[in-house]
């Protein structure tokens, strides 16, 4: 019986988990693990999940997610001819590379430091969200193939080690280069594949034989979350897209800034903490 209540809490925990994250996702325009990783983290929390392996469960969770939603998105965007197969094809291996890297970093460092990288950037891209840095054009295309070559393996590295796709780190930095807005999200969309297929692979091998893992893993990837996070999101963010439009969008910048700041707080607190 208390086998068949820490399951069903689990499962429950989990579907609010997936409806949370897919409203805000949907209020706040933004997808992926940069809302899915830290709701999922209180939830873990709330199950005293060790914080040695807790924020791994959430970003390989999340990125197991990533795979059926970034398919789906780049699909409609490919129809909408706004996926850029060129810079796709020269900067994919490098984005690959880069998730290898982030993969293997993550599997051998405490999960704490995944919450550190994850703060910090989620400060980074909460102050680019706020001053609407990624709607700036600096530059003309990527000086040289170094620098652009640098760049994907920083995505994929930081990417696989926060659970994100390709929106959060690889918009803001190609509309800086030059690519039209339109154009960045949907080859951002499938970037997130990239991403998202060898990272969770990476996860699955480096927590095969992890202690202290929630019901229904497998390795760092927790089935459960996956099963109802995917459906129930997508269930719930059209909830949350219909909300933003009765509120202004400066009040949703600055909302999506407020929930990144308070996110890596949070985090940070409990770094000083634990």
């Amino acid at each position: 019986m208390d086998l068949l209540i820490q399951y069903g809490g689990w499962i429950a925990a989990m579907a609010v988990t997936g409806l949370v994250a897919g409203f805000v996702a949907g209020l706040l325009g933004v997808g992926g693990g940069i809302v899915i990783v830290p709701v999922l983290d209180i939830a873990l929390s709330a199950f005293n999940v060790d914080p040695s392996i807790r924020m791994k469960v959430a970003v390989a969770t999340s990125l197991a997610t990533i795979m059926a939603t970034s398919l789906a998105s780049a699909r409609a965007h490919h129809r909408a001819g706004a996926v850029d197969f060129a810079l796709l094809k020269s900067w994919g291996p490098m984005i690959f590379l880069g998730v290898v890297l982030g993969t293997a970093i993550a599997g051998v460092v405490d999960g704490r430091v995944l919450s550190a990288v994850f703060a910090t950037t989620a400060l980074i891209v909460a102050a680019n969200m706020v001053l609407r840095a990624k709607s700036h054009k600096l530059f003309e295309g990527f000086p040289n193939a170094m620098v652009k070559s640098a760049l994907g393996v920083l995505i994929g590295t930081i990417s696989a080690m926060m659970g994100i796709g390709g929106g959060t780190l690889g918009v803001p930095i190609m509309t800086i280069f030059g690519t039209d807005i339109r154009r960045a999200v949907g080859t951002a969309s499938a970037i997130g594949f990239i991403i998202a297929i060898p990272g969770t692979i990476g996860y699955v091998l480096t927590g095969w034989n992890a202690v202290g893992l929630p019901p229904f893993s497998l390795g760092y990837v927790n089935l459960v979350a996956v099963a109802a996070i995917i459906p129930l999101s997508m269930l719930a963010a059209p909830w949350g897209a219909r909300t933003a439009h009765t509120v202004p969008r400066q009040v949703l910048a600055y909302g999506f800034g407020i929930f990144l700041t308070l996110t890596a707080i949070k985090m940070f607190a409990g770094l000083l903490v634990g």
